[in-house]
């Protein structure tokens, strides 16, 4: 298993690689590994003459100092998870230091108005933490393709533009959202819930899968009350957002058109623990 904690050994040692033009496939993760990232690491391994995974827990995109402290950090057992997988991959596991070289903080960036909606609302400065660090990311591995969960569909969106208005030569392949058993979403954050907690945050899918069937015969803004009334029975539950919007711009539905593709994006919180979810309304 190779790991490297410094950038300029992950440079050296995928430069031959990059001399012979071989395909690389990259997966960033914030560790904590679950079957979700495993899946997008498969998806790298199917479609690439090598594949690297970083396991870095980046400061600059958590508003929140307490959820940046408390956020997991299972090294070991994420490099144990990944060698079970496939030996071969490489990891890059860097410091702040590493990657910062000093200066732990954000740059700006323009998404065309993407880093406005849902999660922008709520986590200001949350994507340019985001575009920092996978810029900074795909400039040390230079991968040929990046995977990434439409778990976090905003996220996704926000680095497809990163990489258009940058002319970075990356393809961002997205990828279905991996769930578990009573279809909670997977999560690195899930690992702080109780068994019970688990057990009953169930209800966020099942909100979104009645909320699509509600789309068909209602209006955004009736399907968007319904959820807002049935969490405010969920003692258990906070709900911070419920929203209905256009798949490309990611700007709330006001009125249904048949040209445009929606997706209802949800975000909870449960005994303060933050989970989101979505799902396309097609």
């Amino acid at each position: 298993m190779t790991v490297f904690d410094k950038q300029k050994e992950v440079k050296a040692y995928l430069k031959p690689f990059l001399q012979d033009k071989k395909k690389i496939g990259f997966v960033p993760t914030m560790g904590a590994l679950h079957e979700g990232h495993l899946s997008l690491m498969n998806e790298s391994l199917k479609n690439n003459d090598y594949t690297i995974v970083s396991i870095f827990v980046n400061p600059t995109q958590f508003n929140n100092p307490d959820d940046l402290k408390k956020y997991p950090r299972t090294l070991e057992n994420d490099v144990a998870k990944i060698k079970t997988l496939n030996s071969q991959i490489i990891i890059y596991a860097p410091s702040v230091e590493d990657i910062y070289e000093g200066e732990t903080a954000s740059k700006s960036f323009d998404y065309d108005g993407l880093e406005f909606q849902m999660e922008g609302k709520h986590r200001p400065g949350h994507f340019d933490g985001v575009g920092t660090i996978v810029k900074k990311l795909f400039e040390i591995v230079n991968p040929t393709n990046a995977y990434f969960g439409e778990k976090d569909f905003q996220q996704l969106a926000i680095v497809r533009k990163l990489v258009h208005k940058n002319n970075m030569a990356v393809n961002i392949v997205g990828c279905k959202i991996f769930r578990e058993e009573n279809k909670l979403a997977m999560s690195s954050r899930n690992e702080r819930l109780s068994a019970d907690e688990r057990a009953k945050a169930t209800i966020i899918y099942k909100t979104l899968t009645e909320a699509k069937k509600l789309f068909g015969t209602k209006t955004a803004n009736e399907v968007t009350n319904w959820v807002v009334k049935k969490f405010k029975n969920q003692s258990l539950f906070e709900l911070e957002y419920f929203e209905i919007a256009d798949e490309q711009t990611l700007l709330t539905c006001k009125r249904k058109s048949k040209n445009k593709n929606y997706r209802a994006f949800i975000a909870v919180f449960v005994n303060n623990i933050r989970l989101i979810d979505n799902i396309s309304l097609k």
